[in-house]
């Protein structure tokens, strides 16, 4: 069987962009037993709820929903386990220190195969406050609006 490659993406944390001011990403692999892979490549996951935390020189992946195999049996896992990351013990040094300087967190933003590997991208990330979230959504808005204009001035031919 020939070995995959490229990345396959399955799923992200679009409300993590939105709640979180993404200060740095690191890509991290999984522990994982074979019925969350084959859950994992039937493209169920749910990142929306999980966050990363060091803990002894570890790292950890926690409520990250990963539903039960379909077609699994007794050796089904547990939906909400915490999983272990496997990173550069340098990697954990930088984000044991990023949390403790107060004010972070770790996010799950991504997680995907990579060359058929999982792998989830987590963020060091600092919580936005409510009139940062307007701000965005505003900005965002008055980008799109001048595309929109920078569009219809460039049909009509001027």
């Amino acid at each position: 069987m020939p070995r995959e490659r490229g990345e396959q993406v399955i799923a992200t944390n679009r409300r993590a962009r939105h709640e979180y001011a993404i200060e740095k990403t690191y890509e991290a692999g999984l522990v994982l037993t074979g019925t969350e892979v084959k859950s994992l490549r039937q493209g169920r996951a749910n990142l929306s709820d999980g966050y990363a935390f060091i803990d002894g020189g570890q790292a950890w992946l926690d409520a990250v929903h990963i539903p039960e195999y379909s077609q699994g049996h007794w050796t089904n896992h547990a939906a909400k386990r915490t999983r272990k990351l496997l990173l550069h013990k340098d990697e954990i040094v930088k984000l044991s220190h990023a949390v403790a300087a107060g004010g972070y967190t770790l996010i799950p933003l991504k997680l995907y195969f990579s060359d058929g590997r999982a792998k989830v991208e987590i963020a060091v990330a600092k919580g936005k406050r409510e009139y940062e979230k307007r701000q965005t959504i505003r900005e965002r808005e008055d980008k799109r609006e001048a595309e929109r204009a920078m569009r219809s001035r460039n049909r009509l031919g001027e």
